[in-house]
């Protein structure tokens, strides 16, 4: 009788777990901050936040002059875009070589664009040096790591 008992509470418990576990694997990033980098209209990075800053990778090797760089960045706590946005490219040193400033967005257009022009001169002259993009906002002061550039 206690032996059969103990089974019970045991499945009990598993199951609890487990239908635990099932629920929160399908649970969307809720509260994050997160971002889509194009390269025209190719997706090439799409992230949340708390993803780890090794999968943060601008790959740019076959991008031309031409080409656009298109960020959506959507904040967590506005339910969109921040004001006051701005893309800078840092080194390696957190030194600003370049930063871009943006309108506050109207509801139906969220993107921010850099020309790949600008990027590969900026690239030519820093040749020795890790460039990165960050996004800085009112809401984001200090600043998010897009993503480390690769050309």
């Amino acid at each position: 009788m206690k032996h059969i008992t103990f089974y019970s509470a045991f499945i009990r418990l598993f199951t609890l777990i487990t239908l635990c576990f099932a629920g929160f694997s399908f649970g969307n990033n809720l509260g994050l901050d997160s971002y889509e980098v194009y390269l025209n209209n190719k997706l090439i990075l799409k992230q949340s936040v708390n993803q780890p800053l090794n999968l943060r990778v601008l790959q740019l090797g076959k991008a031309n002059d031409k080409d656009q760089l298109r960020i959506n960045y959507m904040h967590c706590d506005v339910k969109g875009a921040g004001t006051e946005r701005s893309i800078v490219l840092k080194d390696e040193q957190g030194n600003i070589l370049k930063k871009w400033g943006f309108a506050n967005p109207s509801t139906s257009n969220l993107s921010m664009e850099i020309s790949v022009k600008e990027l590969l001169q900026l690239e030519k002259a820093n040749a020795n040096h890790k460039l990165s993009l960050y996004y800085i906002a009112n809401g984001l002061p200090k600043g998010e790591m897009l993503g480390l550039l690769r050309f």
